[in-house]
Protein backbone atom coordinates (compact mmCIF):
# COMPACT_ATOMS: atom_id res chain seq x y z
CA UNK A 1 0.00 0.00 0.00
CA UNK A 2 1.05 3.34 -1.00
CA UNK A 3 2.38 5.45 2.21
CA UNK A 4 2.92 8.83 1.13
CA UNK A 5 4.85 11.01 3.53
CA UNK A 6 3.85 13.87 5.53
CA UNK A 7 5.02 17.37 4.35
CA UNK A 8 7.85 18.66 6.15
CA UNK A 9 5.51 21.88 5.96
CA UNK A 10 3.39 20.18 8.75
CA UNK A 11 6.83 20.83 10.86
CA UNK A 12 7.39 24.54 10.13
CA UNK A 13 5.08 26.16 12.54
CA UNK A 14 2.41 25.10 15.33
CA UNK A 15 -0.82 24.06 14.05
CA UNK A 16 -4.07 26.23 14.92
CA UNK A 17 -6.87 23.87 16.37
CA UNK A 18 -9.77 24.38 14.31
CA UNK A 19 -8.09 27.99 13.09
CA UNK A 20 -6.72 30.92 15.32
CA UNK A 21 -10.55 31.40 16.60
CA UNK A 22 -11.32 33.85 19.11
CA UNK A 23 -15.13 33.78 19.74
CA UNK A 24 -14.74 37.02 21.75
CA UNK A 25 -13.10 38.66 19.41
CA UNK A 26 -15.87 37.69 16.55
CA UNK A 27 -13.63 34.75 15.08
CA UNK A 28 -15.53 31.35 16.08
CA UNK A 29 -13.92 28.07 15.22
CA UNK A 30 -13.78 26.40 12.14
CA UNK A 31 -14.61 29.74 10.53
CA UNK A 32 -12.78 31.25 7.47
CA UNK A 33 -12.16 34.46 9.95
CA UNK A 34 -10.02 31.63 11.90
CA UNK A 35 -8.11 30.53 9.29
CA UNK A 36 -7.66 34.22 7.82
CA UNK A 37 -6.08 34.99 11.28
CA UNK A 38 -3.78 31.50 11.32
CA UNK A 39 -2.62 32.33 7.42
CA UNK A 40 -2.08 36.16 8.88
CA UNK A 41 0.27 34.13 11.69
CA UNK A 42 1.99 31.86 9.80
CA UNK A 43 0.35 28.76 11.34
CA UNK A 44 -0.82 25.81 9.83
CA UNK A 45 -4.91 24.99 10.23
CA UNK A 46 -6.17 22.08 12.05
CA UNK A 47 -10.28 21.65 10.36
CA UNK A 48 -13.06 18.84 11.21
CA UNK A 49 -15.00 17.92 8.51
CA UNK A 50 -18.65 16.73 8.96
CA UNK A 51 -20.99 15.56 6.04
CA UNK A 52 -24.69 16.86 5.50
CA UNK A 53 -27.39 14.52 4.66
CA UNK A 54 -26.08 14.38 0.96
CA UNK A 55 -22.54 13.65 2.26
CA UNK A 56 -21.78 17.18 1.02
CA UNK A 57 -18.23 17.97 3.06
CA UNK A 58 -19.11 20.97 5.48
CA UNK A 59 -16.49 22.48 7.81
CA UNK A 60 -17.79 21.72 11.26
CA UNK A 61 -16.87 20.04 14.13
CA UNK A 62 -19.95 18.98 16.00
CA UNK A 63 -22.43 16.81 15.38
CA UNK A 64 -24.98 18.75 16.57
CA UNK A 65 -25.41 22.63 15.64
CA UNK A 66 -26.71 23.86 18.94
CA UNK A 67 -22.83 25.08 20.36
CA UNK A 68 -21.72 26.51 17.15
CA UNK A 69 -25.20 27.95 15.77
CA UNK A 70 -27.36 28.36 18.13
CA UNK A 71 -29.90 26.75 16.83
CA UNK A 72 -29.72 22.63 17.27
CA UNK A 73 -30.21 19.62 15.30
CA UNK A 74 -27.96 17.61 13.64
CA UNK A 75 -25.69 18.76 10.31
CA UNK A 76 -26.11 15.34 9.02
CA UNK A 77 -30.06 15.63 9.10
CA UNK A 78 -29.18 18.98 6.85
CA UNK A 79 -29.33 19.35 2.88
CA UNK A 80 -26.52 21.81 1.70
CA UNK A 81 -28.73 24.34 1.60
CA UNK A 82 -30.04 24.45 4.81
CA UNK A 83 -26.22 23.73 6.35
CA UNK A 84 -25.40 27.04 4.75
CA UNK A 85 -28.04 28.67 5.88
CA UNK A 86 -26.82 28.30 9.11
CA UNK A 87 -24.42 30.98 10.75
CA UNK A 88 -21.89 30.69 12.95
CA UNK A 89 -22.12 32.27 16.37
CA UNK A 90 -19.78 35.13 16.88
CA UNK A 91 -19.60 36.46 13.02
CA UNK A 92 -22.56 35.33 11.69
CA UNK A 93 -20.59 33.33 8.33
CA UNK A 94 -21.89 30.27 6.99
CA UNK A 95 -21.10 27.15 7.77
CA UNK A 96 -18.20 26.92 5.03
CA UNK A 97 -18.20 23.86 2.86
CA UNK A 98 -14.92 21.94 2.55
CA UNK A 99 -14.37 22.93 -1.06
CA UNK A 100 -14.89 27.24 -0.10
CA UNK A 101 -11.96 26.36 2.24
CA UNK A 102 -9.63 25.02 -0.07
CA UNK A 103 -10.05 27.41 -1.96
CA UNK A 104 -9.55 30.06 0.44
CA UNK A 105 -6.31 28.81 2.05
CA UNK A 106 -5.26 28.33 -1.40
CA UNK A 107 -2.12 26.05 -0.33
CA UNK A 108 -0.64 29.03 1.82
CA UNK A 109 -0.45 27.23 5.31
CA UNK A 110 -0.57 23.26 5.92
CA UNK A 111 -4.34 21.84 6.44
CA UNK A 112 -4.73 19.30 8.68
CA UNK A 113 -7.87 17.41 8.03
CA UNK A 114 -10.24 15.46 10.37
CA UNK A 115 -12.49 13.60 9.18
CA UNK A 116 -15.58 12.81 11.77
CA UNK A 117 -17.41 9.68 12.62
CA UNK A 118 -20.31 9.84 11.12
CA UNK A 119 -22.09 6.61 12.79
CA UNK A 120 -21.19 6.97 16.51
CA UNK A 121 -19.34 3.91 17.40
CA UNK A 122 -15.51 4.00 15.41
CA UNK A 123 -17.09 1.13 13.47
CA UNK A 124 -17.28 0.70 9.43
CA UNK A 125 -17.87 3.38 7.17
CA UNK A 126 -19.81 3.86 4.26
CA UNK A 127 -16.97 5.99 2.87
CA UNK A 128 -19.77 8.93 1.18
CA UNK A 129 -17.50 11.45 3.20
CA UNK A 130 -14.38 10.05 2.91
CA UNK A 131 -14.92 10.12 -1.05
CA UNK A 132 -16.32 13.24 -1.01
CA UNK A 133 -13.48 14.76 0.73
CA UNK A 134 -11.14 13.18 -2.19
CA UNK A 135 -13.19 14.41 -4.77
CA UNK A 136 -13.19 18.14 -3.41
CA UNK A 137 -9.12 17.47 -3.19
CA UNK A 138 -8.24 16.91 -6.75
CA UNK A 139 -6.20 19.25 -8.35
CA UNK A 140 -5.63 21.08 -5.07
CA UNK A 141 -2.12 22.02 -4.32
CA UNK A 142 -0.54 22.43 -1.35
CA UNK A 143 0.05 20.99 2.16
CA UNK A 144 -2.78 18.73 3.13
CA UNK A 145 -3.25 15.36 4.96
CA UNK A 146 -6.46 13.23 6.39
CA UNK A 147 -6.51 11.80 9.70
CA UNK A 148 -9.70 10.28 11.88
CA UNK A 149 -10.34 8.75 15.05
CA UNK A 150 -12.29 5.92 13.21
CA UNK A 151 -9.35 3.52 11.24
CA UNK A 152 -11.82 2.52 8.85
CA UNK A 153 -12.47 6.04 7.88
CA UNK A 154 -8.41 6.50 7.31
CA UNK A 155 -8.66 2.91 5.08
CA UNK A 156 -11.38 4.22 3.04
CA UNK A 157 -9.05 7.53 2.59
CA UNK A 158 -6.36 4.78 1.56
CA UNK A 159 -8.07 3.78 -1.59
CA UNK A 160 -10.19 7.03 -2.53
CA UNK A 161 -7.22 9.31 -2.24
CA UNK A 162 -4.08 7.11 -2.37
CA UNK A 163 -1.42 10.06 -2.58
CA UNK A 164 -2.37 12.18 0.30
CA UNK A 165 -0.91 11.64 4.03
CA UNK A 166 -3.06 9.90 6.14
CA UNK A 167 -2.96 9.04 9.90
CA UNK A 168 -4.95 8.43 12.99
CA UNK A 169 -5.94 10.53 15.09
CA UNK A 170 -5.09 9.19 18.84
CA UNK A 171 -6.07 8.93 22.30
CA UNK A 172 -6.34 6.98 25.71
CA UNK A 173 -9.88 6.61 25.36
CA UNK A 174 -10.99 7.58 28.79
CA UNK A 175 -12.21 10.83 28.77
CA UNK A 176 -16.43 11.25 29.54
CA UNK A 177 -17.41 11.47 25.90
CA UNK A 178 -15.36 8.26 24.72
CA UNK A 179 -17.70 6.26 27.07
CA UNK A 180 -20.24 6.52 24.56
CA UNK A 181 -18.21 4.16 22.18
CA UNK A 182 -18.16 0.80 23.40
CA UNK A 183 -15.87 -0.70 25.58
CA UNK A 184 -14.54 -3.70 23.23
CA UNK A 185 -14.07 -0.82 20.65
CA UNK A 186 -12.05 1.41 22.59
CA UNK A 187 -10.05 -1.34 24.43
CA UNK A 188 -9.08 -2.31 20.59
CA UNK A 189 -8.45 1.76 19.47
CA UNK A 190 -6.17 2.61 22.43
CA UNK A 191 -3.66 -0.01 20.76
CA UNK A 192 -3.16 1.68 17.59
CA UNK A 193 -3.33 -1.53 15.95
CA UNK A 194 -4.15 -0.50 12.61
CA UNK A 195 -1.44 1.89 11.43
CA UNK A 196 0.12 -0.59 9.30
CA UNK A 197 -3.02 -1.83 7.87
CA UNK A 198 -4.55 1.25 6.48
CA UNK A 199 -1.02 2.89 5.40
CA UNK A 200 -0.94 5.91 7.91
CA UNK A 201 2.39 7.66 8.35
CA UNK A 202 1.41 9.99 11.32
CA UNK A 203 -0.77 9.91 14.70
CA UNK A 204 -1.80 12.97 16.33
CA UNK A 205 -2.02 12.02 19.73
CA UNK A 206 -3.56 13.20 22.89
CA UNK A 207 -0.98 15.63 24.65
CA UNK A 208 -2.00 14.25 28.25
CA UNK A 209 -0.78 10.42 27.18
CA UNK A 210 2.16 11.07 24.86
CA UNK A 211 4.00 8.93 27.18
CA UNK A 212 2.15 5.25 26.08
CA UNK A 213 4.74 2.87 25.33
CA UNK A 214 2.84 2.23 21.48
CA UNK A 215 3.48 5.68 20.75
CA UNK A 216 7.24 5.54 21.65
CA UNK A 217 7.41 2.28 19.47
CA UNK A 218 5.56 4.19 16.80
CA UNK A 219 7.74 6.65 16.48
CA UNK A 220 11.02 4.39 17.06
CA UNK A 221 9.33 3.06 13.66
CA UNK A 222 9.27 6.09 11.67
CA UNK A 223 5.62 7.31 12.62
CA UNK A 224 5.76 11.57 12.43
CA UNK A 225 3.64 11.94 15.71
CA UNK A 226 1.74 15.15 16.46
CA UNK A 227 -0.59 16.00 19.15
CA UNK A 228 -3.55 17.68 20.71
CA UNK A 229 -4.82 19.99 22.15
CA UNK A 230 -1.89 22.46 23.66
CA UNK A 231 -3.56 25.15 25.87
CA UNK A 232 -0.53 26.49 27.27
CA UNK A 233 3.52 27.27 26.81
CA UNK A 234 4.42 24.64 29.78
CA UNK A 235 1.87 22.07 27.51
CA UNK A 236 3.57 22.30 24.60
CA UNK A 237 7.11 22.24 26.12
CA UNK A 238 5.99 19.34 27.79
CA UNK A 239 4.52 17.51 24.70
CA UNK A 240 7.55 18.93 22.55
CA UNK A 241 10.26 16.00 24.49
CA UNK A 242 8.00 13.63 22.23
CA UNK A 243 5.40 15.25 19.77
CA UNK A 244 7.02 16.66 16.61
CA UNK A 245 4.56 19.73 16.44
CA UNK A 246 1.52 20.58 18.36
CA UNK A 247 -2.16 21.53 17.40
CA UNK A 248 -2.65 24.68 19.88
CA UNK A 249 -5.43 26.72 20.78
CA UNK A 250 -6.27 29.77 23.98
CA UNK A 251 -2.19 31.22 24.12
CA UNK A 252 0.07 31.99 21.23
CA UNK A 253 3.01 29.97 21.38
CA UNK A 254 6.16 31.40 21.89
Amino acid sequence: MERPALSEAFFNAPITHRGFHNLAAGIPENSLAAFQAAMDAGYGIELDVQATKDADAMVFHDYDMKRLTGASGPIQMCDLEQAKARTLLGNDEPIPTFAEVLEFVAGRVPLLVEIKDQHGAMGPVDGRLERAVAEVLKGYVGPVALMSFNPHSVAVLADAAPGIPRGITTENWLGEDEQLIPAKRRAELVKIADYDRVGACFISHQASDLDRPRVADLKAAGARILCWTIRSAAQEAKAREVAENVTFEGYVPG
